[in-house]
């Protein structure tokens, strides 16, 4: 068992050393930064969806057949806003920024809760690879367009009654009129509009240019549930590159492969507690 402070001190020593970062956030990480979808959270905002519906957390939640979109939007209103319009719960992207800034950096996430962008990280060094609680597509798609939501949304948020929206709120595609919906990747519908397309691009370009590099590849929070977006690509970039380290930090699930462990930092820990020690190693 290695010795948890000795192994902050070595993550903190490979951090200020490396040639470059690249950050792999999945969804442990918004848990840790306070944007935990069921509990007290969920009963403040979501009571009376609880109540009327039966589902006890947000994420049930947004698979609920509703029987109309003035009540579908009325949910997703709420749920967008309090998960992507109102402020981080702490303070945990904010550090996870002080680590990386002035360094070469890029951020790869699953998560659509867009935080990285609201605690100031650049925008041209993230890759949202799942959506943006913030757009809106068409269904079909249409058209691989995606929309700003802000304003509609708050506007539902603000307006509704009785868990449902105005039916004049309802947004619609501006091509083919067919109610819009979140551009999350739930299915072969999801719209990758050229946001997405450029992100892509910039992050396969980070990789290539920087190849045999020192490189941390620090992964926060990221589970099984879409290992072959970052988990599996880490491992395998760091089995390549001798020069590279693999972090993972995330409570109950941190492992790497036996290939790459002289090469890697697992801590089964609180991503907010790690964080914070590794700011205060001097």
């Amino acid at each position: 068992m290695k010795n948890y402070s000795d192994e902050i001190i070595h993550l903190k020593e490979k951090l200020d050393k490396a040639d470059a970062v690249v950050i792999g956030a999945g969804a442990g990480l918004s848990t840790a930064a306070g944007f935990t979808y069921a509990g007290e959270r969920f009963e403040k905002h979501f009571s009376d969806f609880k109540q009327k519906y039966g589902f006890s957390d947000m994420y049930s939640g947004g698979f609920y057949p509703f029987e109309t979109l003035e009540e579908y939007w009325a949910y997703w209103s709420r749920y967008i806003y309090i998960n992507r319009y109102m402020d981080i719960p702490n303070n945990l992207y904010d550090m996870i920024l002080s680590l990386v800034n002035g360094k070469d950096y890029f951020v790869i996430t699953t998560n659509v809760d867009h935080c990285f962008q609201k605690a100031g990280f650049d925008k041209k060094r993230l890759f949202y690879t799942q959506g943006d609680y913030g757009l809106l597509q068409c269904p079909t798609p249409c058209c691989n367009e995606t929309f700003d939501n802000e304003d509609i949304i708050k506007q539902m948020y603000k307006s509704q009654s009785n868990m449902k929206i105005h039916t004049e709120l309802i947004p619609l595609c501006p091509h083919c009129k067919k109610p819009l919906t979140t551009n999350l990747c739930c299915d072969n519908s999801f719209a990758q509009d050229e946001g997405w397309h450029n992100a892509a691009e910039r992050y396969d370009n980070f990789l290539r240019t920087r190849k045999g590099q020192n490189i941390v590849f620090l992964e926060l929070g990221v589970g099984y549930n879409t290992p072959a977006i970052i988990k599996y690509p880490f491992w395998r970039m760091v089995s390549g590159n001798k020069n590279s380290i693999y972090v993972c930090i995330n409570k109950g699930e941190s492992v790497c492969p036996e290939e790459i462990e002289k090469q890697s930092i697992c801590l089964d820990e609180d991503i907010y507690k790690v964080i914070k020690d590794v700011k205060e190693v001097i």
